[in-house]
């Protein structure tokens, strides 16, 4: 009898814990949900049918991952990277929250089967894949972890903007094409870019929101579907980054200098019957409103849905830290960084693991140094050159800024968490006066050598007279032996001394200056590709390092177009630097310029009293210079891959 009352009390008790457990149990994982302290046992609304198989198999689930994570890191370090993939694959699909498991994943696509292939197109499929497991998926189930965060951004900055791969420029132009195509060509100016952005992030959410801001938004949509239908049933229009890309793809052959010069407006009319429907409906004046806010629409949804971004975000980056670009493989370095550092540090403060959020954040403002050094870009979608990337001095006060920033944060960081910032920013900041100096901002690139003699000469914890030079001095004594280390310096010095050679020499009519830069460009350019540590060549035929700096004549196009685009120097000054310009230089970029200086002028007092072919005259020997190119770009190896819009197709 005693023992059947002790056997029934123990029953009541487990029935009043599996009650009370049962009470509980939403409130702990209302709590743990908010203080993100689930990892690995929950999975996520959509997850794939197995995910369901994996909770219904209960505790044995965590040994069967277990199992699979040992094998596929085994296999990983036998180099059977093909099959790892494959359990990696399988545990991500058990255990969608395990954030260690997608970064092992897509490392392993990324880094180690994207150089088993042979050419740098299969390369890229793997490089990307891997971005795109990690951001579209892992970061989905996991939008707590930083640590996968951190990677996503590490890959960004490293594998695509490195130089360690041998087919970074192929990625360099590959994501700069795709995202073209996606957002379109942003303006140059930071109030312009912030515009730009916003007007994708404050988009309306919905197509019957859009209808009711601007009626018959909707039809768009519909007549492109319609119009598709009667020449193809097998092609579905669906507002993804399908049609998102098509439409850029017929944007960009409008403004495209390559594809006016080979036709392809007329070759894409004659041939292809998507483009015709899509020059019919978005090149419709009267649709103009319409499709403007439909297009608008259409990528903030892209963004959201198929690329796990969000546009608020990317406009609230762009207007407090600086000009984005997001075809620039850093941009997205620093979102994902920053993304990180804002919204997945929780579970990372404690003092064992703070080193993570301190390596985040050094991603976060190295990202920041490399689009200062390389982030004002001009890229054409429909050549196969290498983007043109310049240096971009708006970064160096936010840098200047965001360094104290970091600074404080980390200062009590164990290790010295605050001071592995110091030796950062005494580097850039060294950078930037020779930068300046070379573009002709001495008086900006001496208050920066004076700030860093009284943080770090003289008025240092131990005086020195580092900086105490002249500033001419300082800067050739530090000039040439960075080249090795950093090669995008070698860029850096070529075009700014190229922008203070136009705008002194020919703005203030001093013809030496500009003769003197082109000199010191054309030495440091050979210089820099013949260098021992430079000039070799990769097995896809590209030379590795020397190509960052282009060609003379490829380095002075270049430039001149951008001093010519500068809205920061007013029009005037512009123009005449122009038409002071050699009728080489004035050839090369005329029609690359032309478009936007001529709605630039429009908006202007000039315009009332001159007209624009005046004040921008076509230089002689266009139709010659055009045919040229034309026949250079005939003799390449023909357009790049996604070029012909029904390849957009499904």
């Amino acid at each position: 009898m005693r023992d059947r009352l002790v056997q029934l009390v123990c029953v009541l008790v487990a029935a009043g814990a599996l009650l009370g457990g049962g009470a509980l149990l939403p409130r702990l994982l209302r709590i743990s949900d908010a203080q993100g302290m689930r990892f690995t046992d929950v999975s996520v609304e959509g997850a794939p049918p197995i995910v369901a198989l994996g909770q219904a198999i209960g505790a044995l689930r965590g040994i069967i991952v277990d199992y699979l994570w040992i094998k596929a890191s085994q296999q990983k370090q036998e180099g059977l990277f093909y099959e790892a993939m494959s359990d990696a694959a399988l545990i991500t699909k058990l255990q969608p929250r395990f954030g260690e498991v997608w970064g092992f994943h897509g490392h392993n696509m990324a880094y180690n089967i994207s150089v088993l292939t042979n050419t740098p197109e299969e390369r890229w499929e793997w490089v990307k894949g891997g971005l795109d497991l990690v951001r579209n998926e892992g970061l989905r189930y996991n939008p707590n972890d930083l640590w996968l965060h951190k990677e996503l951004a590490f890959w960004f900055s490293h594998k695509v903007d490195g130089v360690a791969d041998d087919a970074h420029f192929h990625y360099k132009r590959e994501l700069a094409r795709e995202w073209h195509f996606l957002l379109g060509e942003p303006p140059v100016g930071h109030g312009e870019r912030i515009a730009w952005i916003d007007s994708i992030a404050t988009a309306p959410d919905t197509i019957e929101q859009c209808d009711a801001t601007v009626p018959g938004t909707s039809g768009v949509l519909e007549e492109i579907r319609k119009a598709v239908s009667g020449f193809d049933s097998t092609f579905t229009v669906k507002p993804d980054a399908h049609l998102l890309m098509a439409y850029g793809q017929w944007e960009a052959v409008h403004t495209s200098p390559t594809a006016r010069m080979m036709g392809l407006d007329e070759a894409f009319k004659a041939n292809d019957p998507v483009y015709r429907t899509f020059d019919g409906i978005f090149g419709d004046p009267a649709r103009h409103d319409q499709v403007t806010l439909f297009i608008r629409w259409l990528r903030k949804k892209v963004l959201r849905d198929e690329y796990n971004m969000e546009p608020a975000l990317m406009a609230q980056y762009t207007k407090e830290f600086g000009p984005f670009d997001w075809r620039h493989p850093q941009s997205h370095a620093f979102y994902w960084a920053r993304k990180g550092a804002t919204q997945a540090t929780r579970r990372f403060e404690d003092v064992d693991d703070i080193y993570k959020v301190l390596n985040n954040d050094r991603i976060n403002i190295q990202a920041m140094q490399a689009l200062e050094r390389s982030g004002l870009m001009r890229f054409d979608p429909f050549s196969n050159d290498n983007p043109t990337r310049l240096t971009d001095p708006r970064w160096i006060k936010v840098i200047d800024h965001y360094f104290e920033v970091l600074y404080q944060k980390h200062y009590g960081t164990r290790g010295a968490g605050g001071d592995s910032f110091v030796d950062f920013y005494e580097n850039f900041m060294a950078f930037a006066v020779r930068q300046l100096y070379r573009a002709g901002d001495t008086e900006g690139a001496q208050q920066i050598l004076d700030k860093l003699d009284r943080l770090f000469g003289r008025g240092g914890m131990i005086p020195n007279n580092k900086y105490e030079a002249p500033l001419d001095v300082f800067v050739r004594n530090i000039t040439y032996g960075e080249y090795e280390y950093q090669p995008e310096a070698a860029r850096s010095d070529v075009y700014n001394a190229l922008i203070r050679g136009f705008r002194e020499g020919l703005l203030l009519n001093r013809p030496q200056v500009l003769e003197s830069a082109i000199q010191f460009a054309a030495e440091l350019t050979e210089y820099f590709q013949g260098t021992r540590y430079t000039n070799f060549v990769n097995k896809f035929g590209e030379r590795r390092m020397a190509d960052l700096v282009s060609g003379l004549r490829t380095s002075i196009d270049t430039v001149l177009l951008q001093v010519l685009l500068d809205r920061a120097q007013p029009l005037i000054d512009r123009l005449t630097i122009y038409n002071r310009a050699d009728e080489k230089y004035r050839r090369a970029v005329y029609d690359g310029a032309k478009a936007e200086l001529e709605r630039e002028y429009a908006q202007g007092i000039l315009a009332r009293n001159l007209p624009f072919e005046r004040a921008f005259p076509e230089p002689p020997g266009m139709d010659g210079y055009r045919a040229m190119k034309a026949a250079e770009a005939a003799r390449s190896a023909g357009p790049p891959e996604g070029t012909d819009s029904q390849s957009e197709r499904k």
